[in-house]
């Protein structure tokens, strides 16, 4: 556990399933179904989450096979706490998760939501297409 400032903690736990969908429904991600949502934080490699007077104000999580690959997963921040550092906060333990968990050939993936691909590239992210690599391609069910 972490104290970021007063009254902010950070953890690297999983959100409960009522925090991670509400959280979401902030950010305005949709309805999930509460045992699809559970099941998908119980299979997750890697969680962290910052909680502000004890409400979860921040979280991400990282999924994947553990070994080729990763994908960066729900960074979210509650709208109201944006611009506050806690985005950074959280990608600081992801990506010191990620140093520590990735070797030689594995890839990390993440999809940006709209207008967040530069916080991304900060972190050596870039962006699809390239020169080098296709369109990144995602199928919503």
């Amino acid at each position: 556990m972490t104290v970021l400032a007063d009254k902010f903690c950070l953890k690297l736990d999983s959100p409960t399933v009522e925090d991670f969908l509400t959280l979401r429904s902030k950010v305005g991600w949709g309805d999930l179904d509460a045992n699809l949502a559970e099941k998908s934080l119980n299979h997750s490699l890697f969680h962290v989450i910052i909680l502000h007077d004890n409400r979860l104000v921040g979280m991400g999580r990282v999924v994947g096979d553990g070994a080729m690959y990763f994908y960066i997963q729900d960074v979210i921040v509650d709208p109201s706490y944006q611009k506050l550092g806690i985005g950074a906060a959280l990608m600081a333990k992801i990506e010191g998760y990620l140093s520590d968990a990735t070797n030689q050939g594995s890839t990390i993936g993440l999809l940006a939501a709209q207008g967040k691909e530069a916080f991304y590239s900060r972190y050596g992210y870039t962006q699809r297409p390239s020169r080098s690599l296709g369109h990144g391609m995602c199928k919503f069910i």
